[in-house]
């Protein structure tokens, strides 16, 4: 089946141009397919632990205490929280005969391969949780200056297409993840370096065959240690609209993480079977919700470049998604789990992929400092990924007793902040 076109073959590039959001020529559907499977293989290796393996490996090493989980996860987003500006700050300044940008890919992988062989052999709930440090620091990196490649290279009317088309990618790798896991459900080491293996080989395809300007020639001023720390932050007020797409990623993710972090055990709960049948539960959802992701995702991200309207679908998307995790929140049998899930994987898509465009569009200072607001942009990702496991074990402990967790609360709550989100992107002023 051939690839829908994305891009005029003839006038579009593969190189890094030069000149701002405005005056980038388009880039070619060499570009947009490999920077697809790309990001398709980085969050297969790097998601998919997160929606089952580590579940299966805490539950292995400390059985009974599920909030091992979040303290594991909340950990590594807290490292990379911290360390994220740093990282986008370097590749911005990074002058090398093979670009800024893939240096940091490769060395991503590299470090990304290492904490799935920690985590697949970790004795411990300690060394567990070290080896997620260690992957979302690797494969963070590399999904990072992925996505700083199409803040240097998207001109505005393909961005919506493309992030269209990877938050499809993104939403669906996991799920094929979690499909071939319950196949090494009994084998660590195979549960996490199968899916590892794809990250490998899609982001190396990018590597080898994306050209990257060489940047030797590029200006860099020296920087203090006082200096790069003040990159960390940022005036609101001189870029509000940025800070309203911030706010907005913050709830959503935030959302977001409440509800995906105990998925394995709120499945396992609300139909009666253990933590390890559960994988082939979630994994037939997901086929469905690849249709329900494909329709929000590619769907929105081309409607919102046709008619050239941002705001309007973030905020359907974040209602969508609401509806189907308030769905989940009261479902009591398995048809009623898959009307949410479906509804809440179809506001999913849709709400990803326009806000992605969308941060695009508000990006400031793209020229000199992509990656520095890219990774400040992470930052709202980040700290839901560290605070929200914590609060997500607390809200489940809320009216209840004994063994009894409140995941209706918590899935109610979750909706409640991607509506909160999809209203932030209202507040944005320079992009309809």
């Amino acid at each position: 089946m051939p690839l829908p076109p994305v891009a005029d073959p003839d006038t579009a590039i593969d190189s890094t141009p030069p000149g701002t959001g405005a005056g980038l020529a388009p880039v070619n559907s060499r570009y947009i397919w490999l920077m697809v499977f790309a990001q398709f293989g980085v969050f297969m290796a790097f998601i998919t632990p997160l929606a089952i393996s580590l579940t299966i490996r805490v539950n292995g090493l400390a059985p009974g205490h599920p909030e091992y989980l979040g303290y594991i996860t909340g950990a590594g987003a807290l490292f990379v929280m911290l360390t994220g500006p740093f990282m986008g700050i370097w590749s911005d300044r990074t002058r090398s005969r093979y670009g800024r940008r893939r240096p940091f890919m490769v060395g991503g992988v590299v470090v990304g391969v290492v904490s799935l062989v920690v985590m697949a052999l970790a004795p411990s709930v300690v060394l567990l949780g070290l080896g997620w440090i260690l992957a979302q620091w690797g494969w963070g990196t590399a999904l990072g200056n992925l996505q700083n490649s199409t803040a240097d290279r998207l001109p505005e009317s393909q961005r919506g297409k493309v992030a269209g088309l990877t938050s499809f990618a993104t939403q669906v790798a996991p799920v094929f993840g979690v499909i071939i896991a319950q196949f090494f459900t009994g084998d660590p080491l195979l549960l996490f370096l199968v899916p590892g293996a794809v990250g490998v080989v899609a982001v190396l395809l990018f590597v080898f065959f994306v050209h990257e300007d060489d940047s030797r020639g590029l200006p860099r001023e020296p920087i203090t240690g006082r200096q790069l720390l003040g990159k960390y932050v940022y005036n609101p007020a001189q870029h509000k609209d940025f800070s309203w797409n911030w706010l907005a990623r913050f709830l959503f993710y935030f959302g977001i993480t409440l509800n995906t972090t105990y998925t394995a055990y709120f499945f396992a709960d609300r139909l009666g079977i253990t933590v390890e049948e559960v994988a082939g539960v979630i994994a037939m959802l997901g086929l469905g919700g690849v249709l329900a992701t494909t329709i929000g995702a590619i769907g929105g991200g081309f409607m919102s470049d046709r008619f050239k309207r941002r705001r309007l679908f973030v905020l359907l998307g974040g209602v969508i998604m609401a509806a189907g995790m308030v769905t989940q929140a009261f479902a009591g049998d398995l048809t009623v789990l898959v009307v949410g899930s479906l509804t809440a994987s179809m506001g999913l898509g849709l709400f990803a992929a326009v806000d992605q465009a969308l941060l695009l569009d508000v990006l400031p200072e793209r020229e000199t400092d992509a990656g520095r607001f890219m990774a400040i942009t992470g930052f709202a990702t980040s700290i839901p990924q560290s605070v929200a496991p914590l609060a997500a074990s607390a809200i489940l402990l809320v009216g209840v007793t004994g063994e009894e967790r409140n995941y209706t609360l918590l899935f109610v709550i979750a909706g409640a902040l991607v509506v909160l989100a999809g209203l932030a992107v209202t507040r944005i002023r320079s992009v309809r």
